[in-house]
């Protein structure tokens, strides 16, 4: 059993629930309840950053190319992006596919939830600014270079589906780099990994962003996507599954048929 919080689509304020992974079913208000009979909204309100290249096998996929241009050299510290609010959407909730495009890459990852103002934090405590983990599928539109800010390709509406809930890190995980990762198509598994495979552990992580930026309460880190990322397409449903954190599921839509900014 796992104590989180949930952001129930129509209520104001997050709940307290209670996980029981094995059967599939949650706690709340004293009632066991079929998550899957509810909708949920996102379930943070900060600012979503995420980190490049933080997966052993995304460098050595990249391998040579990183010592020529553009990229030169490999980094020698935390690349990151921004997923902006338009990008949010929770669980169950359409992702819109552009209307121009055929397929969408799904970025499964871990996102860390910060619990207090983080700024220099040490390997060492960096731990205890972490509140819970909640799952981030950073969807983008297929692109190659990684040199420069893909933000059309990663910053359109719906591209970031969020939750369905955070978990309490302290009651929960003790150790983050240490849980799969996988990811369903259609019910069918096409990706699978594990935070051990990190380039930078979640304390390194923690140390080495907070070095140049205070991260607040409420921010939420992505500890990175792993190689091999499956592409979707228009009616897939999408799971993405980090152990002991729990499933986000959403359905892959044509923008047209759900609204939206259209290509």
């Amino acid at each position: 059993m796992h104590k989180a919080k949930a952001k129930f689509s129509g209520r104001m304020q997050m709940q307290e629930i209670e996980i029981f992974e094995n059967e599939g079913t949650i706690k709340w208000n004293g009632q066991t309840i079929d998550p899957s009979a509810y909708t949920f909204d996102v379930p943070i309100t900060g600012t979503i950053y995420g980190t490049l290249l933080n997966y052993q096998g995304v460098l050595e996929q990249l391998g040579e190319a990183l010592h020529h241009d553009p990229y030169k050299t490999p980094p020698k510290a935390p690349i990151l992006y921004l997923k902006p609010k338009n990008t949010m959407i929770g669980h169950q909730a359409f992702i819109p596919m552009p209307e121009d495009e055929s397929a969408l890459e799904v970025g499964a990852c871990l996102g860390l939830v910060i619990g207090e103002k983080a700024s220099r934090v040490s390997e060492e405590d960096a731990m205890s600014y972490i509140e819970g983990y909640t799952i981030v599928n950073d969807i983008s539109v297929p692109h190659e270079s990684l040199f420069r800010p893909a933000v059309k390709q990663k910053a359109r509406d719906g591209f970031c589906p969020v939750g369905p809930w955070i978990v309490n890190r302290r009651d929960t995980i003790l150790n983050p780099d240490n849980l799969s990762v996988r990811v369903y198509v259609n019910g069918e598994c096409k990706q699978e990994n594990h935070t051990r495979n990190l380039v930078r552990a979640v304390p390194k992580l923690l140390e080495d962003v907070t070095e140049f930026m205070t991260l607040d309460k409420g921010d939420i880190l992505l500890v990175g996507i792993p190689e091999n990322p499956p592409l979707v397409k228009d009616g897939d449903l999408v799971r993405v599954e980090i152990e002991q954190v729990g499933a986000l599921e959403n359905r892959v839509r044509k923008e047209g048929l759900i609204g939206g900014i259209q290509s």
